[in-house]
């Protein structure tokens, strides 16, 4: 049952993928932007709404997995094979035309079912074309070549970060409905999810895809961006809103519209999933020479009354689900509190830069649980840690579930909370300092800093 949670079918080593593409990016941007598909017809103003009335339609559809063949060559690649194919740079969408560029994946690996993209303008939604030459295959040799017309396995939006003259990547939508966000001085670590359905039950957990997207083209000057999405699986159908804030601490208001097909027994909303392998707290079982291996190292959560709730994370031998009742929570998220170097050790990872994930919801949710599953794990490729927010409403054939929320990508928690933290907990026989007799059995003493 933890295999299906480790390595989801399309999103099989996405840490290893997704942690490398920002080195797939080159920092010249110059030349063509990719062209976009003709003869669409103009459209009435493309919003959330026109999305729901999709989602609503594709709710009353038979479930279609929404994959297509690959061409062999492209479906046999293996991870390093797949990184050799990059988005050239100088194609980038809005390249030249404001604060925002677009870059897209290339289809083939595991990533085999195509995500539409479309741009919105002012001539209405039109479809990216996905000519083959937008991609420099590196090493690889195809016989005959790819062809045009593929499409796109996902895309990740470029903002200039750091220097006004270098675009960053700060967000990456490819796999399932994974999207991971970086700010400022952030590595890539956990990823956010656009829903969790059935997550640790004995059926298996289902994971839905967004099957389309549309962008929103920014004013020159804008410092903030909107993209809408489409979700589909077996279970329900889903219409989004994204409006992505980049920055020191980068944000994205979600607006989420959730259309079951059946009865779903585990609605995860919110999902965020992550990596833990040993800490601090942790007892060590690898030959392993850095100190501690993890994107995140607790689960936080503000309680709608107040509470402020830390849960540091463990890699267990068995799977592992703990739910935290509460009604209307004011957030919560998985951290990486620890930003100490010397904590980690390790120059190529640099785990002390891997961004927390905090949800802040809009307005009330009601009653329900925040539910973390931690998952046995051997292998730092592997996300084994998976939180969201289960609604204590069920969700139920044909009756929209409708939530918003704020996303904040940080690179420290700041003042959550407010009055101080623990730092550190030990514990050890229960003996006094200079005592001759052994502790009692059974006691334990413990110092918390």
């Amino acid at each position: 049952m933890a295999r299906s949670f480790v390595r989801p079918a399309g999103a099989v080593g996405r840490r290893r993928l997704l942690a490398g593409a920002a080195g797939m990016a080159a920092a010249a941007l110059a030349g063509p932007p990719p062209l976009l598909a003709r003869d669409v017809a103009a459209t009435p103003a493309f919003d959330i709404e026109l999305v729901k009335q999709r989602a609503r339609a594709l709710a009353a559809k038979r479930f279609d997995d929404g994959r297509e063949r690959l061409p062999h060559d492209l479906k046999a690649l293996s991870y390093d094979q797949y990184r050799e194919i990059r988005f050239r740079p100088e194609r980038a969408l809005w390249r030249g035309d404001g604060l925002f560029q677009v870059q897209f994946f290339h289809r083939g690996y595991i990533f085999d079912r195509p995500v539409r993209i479309n741009l919105l303008d002012e001539g209405g939604p039109r479809p990216v074309a996905s000519p083959a030459g937008l991609f420099d295959v590196g090493g690889n040799r195809f016989d005959p070549p790819p062809p045009d017309g593929l499409g796109f396995a996902g895309f990740r939006l470029h903002h200039p970060l750091h220097r006004p003259d270098y675009f960053d990547e700060f967000a990456v939508f490819l796999g399932a409905s994974y999207f991971r966000l970086l700010g400022r001085e952030q590595h890539f670590g956990l990823s956010a999810r656009g829903l969790a359905i059935d997550t640790a039950l004995p059926r298996g957990e289902e994971f839905p895809f967004f099957r389309e997207f549309w962008l929103r083209r920014p004013p020159p000057d804008a410092t903030a961006m909107t993209l809408y999405a489409l979700l589909d699986s077996e279970s329900a159908t889903g219409a989004y809103r994204f409006v992505l804030r980049p920055g020191s601490t980068t944000e994205v208001d979600v607006s989420v519209s959730i259309y079951p097909r059946r009865d779903i027994a585990k609605l995860g909303i919110a999902p965020l999933t992550s990596m833990f392998m040993f800490g601090e707290n942790h007892g060590r079982r690898f030959a392993d020479y850095r100190p501690e291996v993890h994107d995140s190292d607790g689960l936080l959560m503000h309680a709608g009354h107040g509470e402020w709730i830390w849960r540091p994370l463990r890699n267990p031998r068995a799977v592992r689900v703990s739910a935290f009742l509460d009604r209307n929570p004011r957030g919560f998220g998985l951290m990486q509190r620890d930003r100490d170097f010397a904590s980690y050790q390790d120059l190529e990872m640099n785990y002390q830069r891997r961004p927390s994930l905090w949800v802040e919801p809009a307005g009330d949710w009601g009653a329900g649980r925040v539910e973390l599953v931690e998952i046995p794990s051997d292998s730092e490729v592997n996300d084994n840690i998976v939180a969201y927010w289960v609604p204590a409403a069920p969700a139920l054939a044909g009756r929209p579930v409708e939530v918003g929320y704020r996303l904040h990508a940080s690179g420290t928690v700041g003042a959550m909370p407010p009055r101080g933290r623990t730092v550190a907990t030990r514990w050890g026989l229960a003996r006094h300092a200079g005592h001759p007799n052994p502790a009692p059995a059974g006691l334990r003493r413990f110092s918390i800093d």
